[in-house]
């Protein structure tokens, strides 16, 4: 099994113990492996090492577990870099929700003017992680989760030798849960999802080893558990593909707005509140004789980014697995540019991540996942090097944007507000 050294960037977040605890169940894979955790604040990464540790040696898992506050140290020597971090924390994800939705748009993390704030804050970040990255651990790969991931994923690679690779369970997790909402068993689901990240489609699905939308159709018949279920499998069912969940925000964009400003908090405000009694809960276990987490009481659930690391084991384990990825397209998929980073299966074996070609978006979604795509390219660009007038023209070309008065006014807002996380050049 593979000895590796794998740096954790946002070692220290509350999604940390998960991650760790992801490592720690697939320990056999990484045997005699060395993680690096590294954060900003050194109290929570030194409860996150130690909970590890704790957690590894009542498993029995043959991992270290060290800490520090320096990147560039965490990064020395690393054959593998894991980043999942959040610049501005919660504080700045919820004005990213707030903002837009005081004028009437959508706010939320990934999608619209929101997720392209976080996507400047996060490719800054990743351009200064990559410069460290080419100085101390050149080979390295960096297995992204870090959101906007397409987005973070693309900047990268456009303007960096590292290799890189961004994860999301969406294309896991969205049939299965589309086929809960319809009173299916998720486990009789088989599809594969093409497009982009957050916004991925299924080129193929079947239930029970038949086509899927035709059962999904009879369902609408029947009684299905709220409005947002019945919204998600008319969309699929028109469209004849299974969407991302994410494609709420534009085939109900009023809907949703309208929901989201009814609520009192935002989903960042949420997380807030429940902020204090998950590390509460990672002390408590710290201390405990058999130390577990609580599904209910850890951010994230009790394993948390999975996914990278099974693609960590299949690329440094030789596993030959597929996984889905985000990377450049390469020709992979039809209609869109070689060098975009799209979310397609992969083979991921010692020689890399390589996306299987021969998929297609389905018809109807090609025009608005394309949209999506070159918005990507604009708002890795302007991230990565541009100044205001590259990062405005990125802003106002995403769908959920559109009017130049509603771009000049979210850009200006928006800016202020993350001032301090942004370069001087986007001010």
């Amino acid at each position: 099994m593979a000895r590796v050294k794998i740096a954790y960037i946002g070692g220290g977040s509350t999604r940390a113990p998960g991650t760790l605890a992801s490592f720690i169940r697939q320990a056999e894979n990484f045997s005699g492996s060395e993680i690096v955790l590294h954060d900003l604040d050194p109290g929570r990464l030194d409860l996150v090492c130690a909970l590890a540790r704790r957690m590894a040696d009542v498993q029995g898992a043959d991992l270290t577990f060290t800490a520090t506050t320096d990147r560039r140290a965490a990064l020395d020597g690393c054959d593998s870099v894991l980043s999942s971090y959040r610049p501005g924390g919660f504080e700045a994800r919820a004005l990213d929700e707030r903002i837009p939705l005081s004028h009437g748009a959508v706010g939320q993390e990934t999608q619209g003017a929101g997720g392209f704030f976080m996507a400047l804050r996060a490719v800054h970040v990743a351009r200064s992680l990559v410069t460290d990255m080419e100085a101390v651990c050149p080979d390295a790969w960096l297995f992204n989760y870090t959101n906007p991931v397409n987005i973070v994923a693309q900047a990268v690679a456009d303007h960096s030798p590292v290799q890189v690779v961004s994860l999301c369970e969406g294309p896991l997790v969205f049939p299965r849960e589309i086929a809960e909402l319809a009173g299916l068993d998720p486990d009789l689901v088989r599809a594969t999802m093409v497009g982009l990240n957050h916004a991925c489609w299924s080129a193929e699905a079947t239930y029970d080893g038949a086509p899927m939308l035709p059962v999904l159709a009879a369902s609408l018949g029947g009684d299905l558990p709220d409005v947002w279920a019945r919204r998600w499998i008319e969309l699929a069912v028109t469209m004849d593909a299974l969407p991302a969940s994410y494609m709420k925000y534009y085939f109900f964009e009023e809907e949703m707005v309208a929901e989201l400003r009814a609520k009192s908090t935002t989903r960042a405000q949420d997380i807030q509140a429940d902020v204090p009694d998950y590390w509460a809960h990672y002390r408590e276990q710290l201390t405990a004789a058999t130390p577990r987490l609580d599904p209910q009481r850890s951010r994230g659930g009790i394993f948390e980014l999975e996914v990278a690391v099974d693609v960590m084991d299949a690329l440094f384990n030789d596993r030959a697995e597929v996984w889905p990825t985000n990377v450049m397209n390469r020709g992979a998929l039809a209609d869109f540019p070689d060098a975009l980073v799209v979310e397609v299966p992969c083979v991921v074996d010692a020689r890399g991540v390589q996306p299987i070609a021969g998929y297609r978006v389905p018809p109807a979604a090609r025009a608005l996942t394309g949209a999506l795509g070159e918005y990507q390219q604009l708002a890795a660009n302007a991230a990565w090097n541009g100044g205001r007038r590259e990062a405005f023209r990125a802003l106002v070309s995403h769908p959920l944007v559109r009017t130049l008065p509603l771009a000049q006014t979210l850009y200006e807002e928006l800016a202020a507000a993350h001032r301090e996380w942004l370069p001087e050049r986007l001010w």
